[in-house]
């Protein structure tokens, strides 16, 4: 069975398998509504599939059901001539991925939107998969900041990583290029901050400029169907809205939140070219005012339930210039009347305004491994960007880790060597290299270790100008990485890269049913090259792990 991410245990195929055909029916018990509706709404409608209603034992039909002796989002599925398909959950999440898993099983063309051979059954292999993921947390990061996704490709991507069993959309929403998402107390937010009026093409230092404006925005409606289609594939959307720093844009929208005695920020816009703006937001009441008021309407926007990762909500935190901050008054007085060492000390005091504010409110701080200078709130969380040593800061603090260095899992970074790659950012990251990514680092006792909620790969678009630059980018490298964040692999060096690159024979084809523009594996095909756009390279290998 040639399944992505590999299952714990397969008992390989005996016998001639489940024909799905066009009688073929699906019971859901119950709890399986979610995983009921998606067979029939996608599965269905690619097969040419009625699956009406029907017996539980139904020979040549599906049965889903909950298990309470598996794990949450653990599953069992069993195919048997004669007694049709099985997919038992230990939760309503565990149903879903193990109805994952039978496409997968079907074929690519259970890839499609339509049928494709109109009255041919589709055969289950017979046998059974055994399946849990290892890590709570498989996320990804789309930068939505810097080149705007509009929600149709939001909602792509979420189908995207049901297909990969990934249950954690990061959104990183507002940044020095643009803000994208409706706050109705602040409508400049919308009507000014979520436009630039050009945008550079390449790396910071190209010559190049696309001289079109580059802009839009989710409205709260839009939101609200974003957190409700991912809910519906067992998906947590996280909303990052990135403080004191990459503020420029909302700066520009409201001057006041600068630092007004150093800068005239009324004079500022929409940054329109790529790197770190050393505008950042004021230390002053009428900025945590503010800020108080946009995660307000962000938290009835991403409500938090019972399940997942809802109650998170990402304040970034990164990358906070201070040279601001040292020339200002106000934030001198500020750092006195606190009684504070400096200005690192005054970001920290900033961060922890808001974990506190956060959890008056049930809710959750996660920000990048910046926010641990200084100390953190028991509750708060790390996502590790800068290596693993942040992670690994944080896991000792008894604080909750998600491990994302840029060395590994930074998907912008180019896929391979040479002068091919569109627009070549970071490190050489080849597919085999996330394959090889180990989420853990040594050295960790096993209380810091299981502190470590999971991985996230994250995608950051600077150089992604539409949806194809993100599918280059994204895949194949993101099955790698769902396979290191779901499946329980050996030590980096014993994996099994070659296997790996055979079940990616397969899924390649299952990638192409979904229209998915990836990297074939022989490099970019002509119109993916981005000749004579400059990138930033950086020599040399990694740091170590």
């Amino acid at each position: 069975m040639e399944l992505i991410p590999a299952p714990c245990a397969v008992e390989e195929p005996t016998g001639p398998g489940v024909p799905l055909g066009r009688d073929a029916t699906l019971w859901a018990g119950p709890g399986t509504d979610r995983a009921e509706r998606w067979l029939r709404g996608t599965l269905g409608a690619a097969l040419g599939l009625s699956l009406r209603p029907g017996p539980r034992d139904a020979p040549d039909g599906v049965r889903l059901l909950l298990d309470d002796s598996l794990a949450p989002e653990a599953y069992r599925l069993r195919a048997a001539a004669g007694a049709g398909v099985e997919i038992r959950g230990g939760g309503p999440a565990g149903v879903f991925w193990g109805a994952q898993t039978l496409r997968q099983l079907l074929g690519p063309d259970a890839f499609r939107r339509a049928p494709v051979r109109p009255g041919t059954a589709l055969a289950v292999p017979g046998g059974v998969v055994e399946d849990a993921p290892r890590f709570r947390w498989r996320g990804l990061l789309l930068d939505v900041a810097r080149h705007f996704m509009p929600k149709e490709g939001v909602l792509r991507y979420l189908d995207l990583m049901a297909a990969h069993k990934l249950n954690v959309l990061h959104l990183h929403l507002t940044d020095d290029q643009g803000w994208r998402i409706e706050i109705k107390r602040f409508p400049k937010l919308t009507e000014i901050a979520s436009w630039r009026p050009r945008t550079k093409f390449g790396y910071r230092a190209s010559p190049l400029w696309d001289e079109k404006p580059h802009g839009g925005y989710y409205t709260q409606d839009d939101i609200r169907e974003i957190v409700a289609y991912a809910a519906e594939r067992h998906i947590a959307v996280v909303p990052e809205i990135d403080v004191p720093g990459h503020s420029q844009a909302a700066i520009a929208a409201y001057p006041e939140l600068g630092n007004t005695d150093v800068v005239d920020t009324t004079a500022l816009s929409v940054w329109d070219t790529w790197g770190i703006s050393a505008n950042v937001l004021a230390p002053t009441d009428t900025t945590l005012r503010f800020y108080e008021g946009v995660f307000e309407e962000i938290l009835e926007m991403f409500p938090a339930d019972a399940a997942g990762f809802s109650e998170f909500v990402h304040i970034g935190g990164d990358e906070c210039r201070k040279e601001q901050w040292t020339e200002s008054v106000t934030a001198k007085t500020r750092i006195a009347d606190l009684g504070l060492t400096d200005e690192n000390a005054l970001q920290s005091w900033f961060i922890g305004h808001f974990d506190a504010w956060l959890a008056a409110r049930g809710r959750r701080l996660i920000g990048w491994d910046e926010i641990l200078e200084g100390g953190l709130a028991p509750g708060a969380a790390v996502s590790s960007w800068r290596g693993y040593a942040g992670g690994v800061a944080a896991a000792r603090a008894g604080h909750d880790v998600v491990m994302c260095p840029e060395q590994y899992v930074y998907l912008d970074h180019r896929q391979a060597p040479g002068e091919d790659e569109p627009v070549p950012i970071g490190f050489v990251r080849t597919l085999e290299d996330v394959y090889r990514f180990e989420p853990v680092p040594a050295g960790l006792t096993g209380e810091e270790a299981r502190r470590v909620l999971g991985t996230q790969a994250n995608v950051w678009t600077e150089v992604m100008e539409d949806s194809a630059r993100v599918d280059y980018q994204a895949f194949p490298r993101l099955a790698a990485f769902a396979e290191v964040a779901w499946s329980a692999l050996p030590a980096p060096a014993d994996r099994d890269y070659a296997d790996f690159e055979r079940r990616m024979t397969a899924h390649y084809r299952r990638l192409d049913a979904l229209g998915v523009a990836y990297r074939p594996p022989t490099g970019p095909r002509p119109w993916q090259r981005r000749p004579g756009v400059l990138g930033r390279p950086i020599e040399g290998p990694p740091p170590n792990r």
